[in-house]
């Protein structure tokens, strides 16, 4: 097949873009009233308005066209059928089967071609971590000591830990505030350090996730956890107690002292870290909100799901999202993507979307391992609304940078207090139109002479290309009743797909993530350099030779 940019599809984009750059969202809104109601899809309890993007009919039409050209529709149906789409690490993606709700079966095949059923094992594994769960949380489950187990600690780093902390973070309502939960990732001790700090060793549990159970980060947090733990409690045999495993490798859990029998639970190498939130990885927060408010979460999941796999493309929130994403990225040149949350929950939303997307999509080669001639993923970034209205807003508004940005919002608030929702949300409506319509100078310099002629002084001219708005900048805007686990886990789910849709239109493979192993391999180098009791001989370059000598003067 040929490269993207060879398609006929792609060259009606670039001639379509070059003919429609300079329309602005005023004239497109100006010359379309029924534009708002044509660009808003309504589907799973969200509201999605694209209107505010620099796009008209023809424009999806043309990208719809370029989804339809590379079978979008058929990439999807290959992923959610258990295809070995990861053809690098030549496995099956199917995180989707994790929250199947249904009673249908889902195939994945060995590497012998014979296809199972894995539901049966989902389930049972999702039984098990219900049942945990619910020890802990009803007091059976006790550590070593007898005492009840107030304090839960997850160590793991990356899709072991960001999904989690994003997620609990974003359901705290629906958490058990008796129990405090912790995610622990950094291999800088003060992380370790600073979690523990206060707490009673023998009313804690420590969740460590990892694959293989040979991620260092996270093997040097547990090894130090169970050196606090050990230090109060002394019998190592305390370990069972206090250790739970979330792995599939059974042989290296009972090495660490944990009871693979009772305190391991398994995920399979066809759930990519970054998308195992509803696998055995979400134990911490299943045992946070509770089994059902967790498989409600899955629901969300689920439905999102439905929607993708059935709707059709012109329709389908993911596919109109990811489109929009190529648009901006490969035909504006945008180098960065905003998602703005009105809401304090999702807080660690921005965060953990920056793994799903640049791990997934930061890519240069495609799946037949030529370079690319197109711009992929972008940088992602964001802060809830109206702290970074305070913050960077400013370049959005009148930077030199054209930044998409994704507004996220809810008609009811967890905490209402007084009018400060109201507030809240009026910050992100007013926020998505001035990005769109800003302030021509004709408005600037008649409000400046109506200010001073109020006042009886000389209006200051001087200000009106100060305080003048381009506008059309873009924005998507997200909305929906309330957060609660169902919401949220379709939003996961949304951004989950668009994030497939352009890795399907740019031809790469969103589901290894090659770029993070280099620096792993040069770090063991490196850390035996930095603890050799002899000066090493060093072969790196000048820079990195010269940090580690002086790194080793100052460490002695």
């Amino acid at each position: 097949m040929p490269q993207v940019t060879q398609l006929p599809e792609w060259q009606a984009l670039q001639k379509h873009h070059s003919e429609t750059v300079s329309d602005h969202l005023r004239d497109l809104f100006e010359h379309d009233p029924g534009r708002a109601e044509a660009m808003t899809l309504d589907a799973c309890g969200l509201l999605l308005d694209y209107s505010k993007n620099r796009v008209t009919a023809e424009t999806v039409r043309l990208l719809l066209a370029l989804a339809e050209r590379v079978d979008l529709r058929g990439a999807i149906e290959r992923m959610f059928r258990g295809e070995k789409i990861n053809t690098t690490e030549r496995r099956a993606v199917l995180h989707t089967a994790l929250r199947n709700r249904s009673d249908d079966p889902v195939y994945v095949e060995d590497e012998d071609g014979n296809k199972s059923n894995v539901m049966p094992a989902i389930r049972a594994e999702l039984e098990e971590m219900a049942d945990f769960a619910r020890r802990i949380r009803d007091g059976q489950w006790r550590g070593h000591t007898g005492k009840r187990i107030r304090h839960i600690i997850n160590i793991g780093i990356g899709g072991s830990e960001l999904g989690g902390l994003m997620a609990y973070e974003a359901l705290k309502p629906f958490a058990d505030r008796k129990l405090s939960v912790e995610f622990v990732s950094n291999v800088d001790g003060t992380h370790l350090a600073e979690a523990i700090r206060d707490l009673d060793p023998a009313a804690t549990l420590f969740i460590v996730a990892s694959k293989t159970f040979t991620t260092e980060e996270t093997l040097a947090n547990a090894r130090s956890a169970r050196a606090w733990l050990l230090g109060t409690l002394g019998d190592r045999s305390a370990v069972k107690r206090h250790f739970v495993g979330l792995s599939t490798n059974e042989e290296r859990t009972r090495e660490f002292g944990i009871d693979p029998a009772t305190a391991t639970f398994e995920f399979w190498d066809w759930v990519g870290g970054r998308y195992s939130l509803p696998s055995a990885i979400g134990l911490p927060l299943m045992i946070a909100i509770g089994p059902e408010n967790f498989c409600r979460m899955l629901d969300g999941m689920y439905e999102m799901d439905c929607h993708f796999r059935r709707e059709p493309l012109k329709r389908n929130m993911p596919v109109i999202l990811g489109l929009l994403g190529v648009w901006y990225i490969d035909f504006f040149d945008a180098g960065s993507h905003a998602v703005l949350p009105y809401d304090q929950y999702l807080k660690h939303f921005p965060t953990y979307l920056q793994q799903v997307e640049m791990e997934s999509n930061g890519k240069s080669v495609t799946l037949d391992g030529q370079p690319v001639g197109w711009k992929t993923a972008p940088i992602l970034w964001g802060q809830p609304g109206t702290n970074g209205q305070h913050s960077f807003y400013q370049l959005l508004h009148q930077g030199t940078r054209l930044v998409p940005c994704d507004f996220i919002g809810f008609a009811h608030s967890r905490n209402p207090l007084g009018d400060h929702h109201d507030k809240l949300m009026a910050n992100l409506f007013a926020q998505t139109e001035a990005l769109a319509f800003g302030r021509t100078e004709e408005e600037v310099r008649a409000e400046l002479e109506a200010e001073a002629a109020r006042e009886g002084r000389q209006p200051r001219l001087d200000l009106v290309p100060h305080k003048t708005f381009e506008g059309n900048r873009p924005s998507t805007t997200i909305l929906a009743e309330i957060l609660d686990p169902e919401t949220l886990g379709k939003l996961v789910a949304l951004y989950e797909h668009k994030v497939f849709v352009q890795g399907v239109i740019w031809g790469i493979n969103s589901f290894d993530q090659w770029g993070v192993q280099l620096g792993k391999d040069l770090a063991k180098e490196v850390l035996a350099e930095l603890q050799a009791e002899e000066e090493p001989e060093l072969e790196h370059d000048g820079s990195t030779s010269r940090m580690i000598q002086w790194y080793r003067r100052h460490k002695d």
